[in-house]
């Protein structure tokens, strides 16, 4: 691998990573789901229109925008609100050995030791987070984060049943079918939306954008340009850099505090995260966003 792609690699994973600092400032002005039904509108809006509607996975692909689209993110959002950016981009990582878990139940993938003690280290480790003191008000708001880290998991095995898709396709398409859901789970859920977007400011428009175009599109665009040239396990440690970015955000965008036990419980988190992504990177393969 060059140093230019090493490079975009680095670049990728910091841009996804920096999206819980945004997140943050975005959920500082709007509520959650009315946040992410803008987002995906945006999405829809800057994708569908270079992308005809693949009918044959459609039924799929509506599926997957409420799984993805509509819970998952519901979900993370609405635990970002009330737990640091830094302690979310940790604590997200567990999606991983949810899938790693899920594989073994539902696809006979073998677990084997390495990854089994994977999974232990990263549960203990956000187990270690929520003994964190700022996180202990939380504990139902980091609930939902790894809940909907949960979800993230059983959506990554529906993406795995939809083919032949451009993953862009598959972002815009999806936003299309999960902007709806969102909106209209705002305006059951949340209130106050005209007097949040008449004061939202360039935090809460910024956010949507970023989360929209450097997120969705420049970080996939480049993400799977980077996967169709190099061997996957060649890419996917990278991975692996994407929450200490998320920490780093959390720290320089919001000025959150690192506790002692914050950090040892990011570094047994994302130790045990490299255990199962190194072991079996294909794990850990996004094809639709993350956060």
């Amino acid at each position: 691998m060059n140093l230019r792609d090493v490079a975009l690699i680095v670049f990728v994973m910091a841009v996804w990573g920096a999206n819980f600092g945004f997140g943050k400032w975005g959920l500082e002005e709007l509520p959650p789901l009315l946040i992410m039904g803008l987002r995906f509108v945006l999405t829809a809006a800057l994708l569908v229109p270079f992308f005809p509607l693949p009918r044959a996975q459609l039924g799929r692909i509506v599926l997957l925008s409420f799984t993805l689209g509509f819970v998952h993110f519901a979900l993370m959002f609405t635990g970002m609100k009330h737990v640091d950016a830094s302690t979310a981009a940790i604590a997200v990582q567990i999606q991983v050995p949810f899938s790693a878990l899920l594989a073994a139940l539902f696809f006979n993938d073998k677990l084997g030791w390495r990854r089994a003690l994977g999974m232990a280290l990263a549960f203990c480790g956000v187990v270690l987070l929520a003994g964190e003191p700022q996180t202990q008000s939380n504990l139902l708001y980091l609930g939902f984060v790894l809940m909907a880290s949960m979800v993230w998991a059983v959506a990554a095995i529906q993406m795995k049943q939809i083919s032949d898709i451009d993953p862009l396709a598959l972002n815009g398409w999806m936003a299309v079918f999960a902007a709806p859901q969102l909106l209209l789970g705002s305006l059951l859920l949340e209130d106050g939306h005209m007097a949040a977007l008449a004061a939202a400011g360039w935090k809460g428009w910024g956010a949507i954008v970023y989360m929209a175009v450097a997120v969705t599109i420049i970080g996939y665009t480049l993400w799977m340009r980077m996967l169709r040239q190099y061997p996957v396990t060649q890419v996917m440690p990278f991975t692996l850099l994407a929450p200490v970015f998320g920490v780093l955000a959390g720290v320089a965008m919001l000025g959150e505090s690192l506790s002692l036990l914050k950090i040892l419980g990011g570094i047994v988190t994302i130790v045990g995260v490299a255990i199962i992504t190194i072991r079996r990177p294909q794990q850990a393969q996004p094809t639709a966003p993350r956060s």
